[in-house]
């Protein structure tokens, strides 16, 4: 079966984003339901959730970017299309990427860009403008593909609160 070309959702972000969260490019699940991040196993929604105090994943999609937005938090991906067969970041072929640079100079109080993962980070520290005072973290992958334990992964995740305070 050849791979198949898709595309990512557009960025969920508001101007006064302070935290601007890049995947790569949305899994099979996530791009059939329309949804950042919606398979169940993806650990972003209980990473993101204790970093913010509030446990997004009991709440409905709408209620979670809400909850987002409230804590100045964008969503976006690095890649604005690819093909891929399965939802592997592996397996990225052909990738064409985001203008990040345009967004990010429409969100004058950004402080921090967060790669989640390394596919993410790979792709989007290309992208990415030098920006003073705009730190560029690197997270490990939210993905269960990432058996890297929760725990470990959350040490990570929690030094976003940094910039939220």
């Amino acid at each position: 079966m050849p791979p198949v070309r898709h595309a990512s959702f557009a960025p969920h972000v508001a101007p006064d984003t302070r935290l601007l969260i890049l995947g790569s490019l949305p899994g099979a699940r996530s791009l059939a339901e329309r949804r950042y991040y919606a398979h169940p196993t993806n650990q972003f929604w209980r990473l993101v959730g204790a970093a913010i105090d509030r446990p997004l994943a009991v709440l409905t999609y709408d209620e979670r970017l809400g909850a987002l937005a409230d804590a100045k938090i964008g969503l976006w991906d690095v890649i604005r299309s690819a093909e891929r067969l399965t939802s592997s970041d592996s397996l990225i072929r052909e990738a064409e990427a985001h203008d990040l640079g345009a967004l990010i100079a429409a969100l004058p109080d950004l402080r921090m860009i967060a790669f989640n993962g390394n596919k993410a980070a790979a792709i989007g520290r290309r992208q990415v403008p030098v920006l003073e005072g705009v730190a560029l973290v690197d997270l490990p992958s939210s993905s269960a593909a990432n058996t890297v334990g929760y725990a470990a992964k959350l040490e990570r995740w929690l030094r976003l609160r940094a910039v939220l305070a």
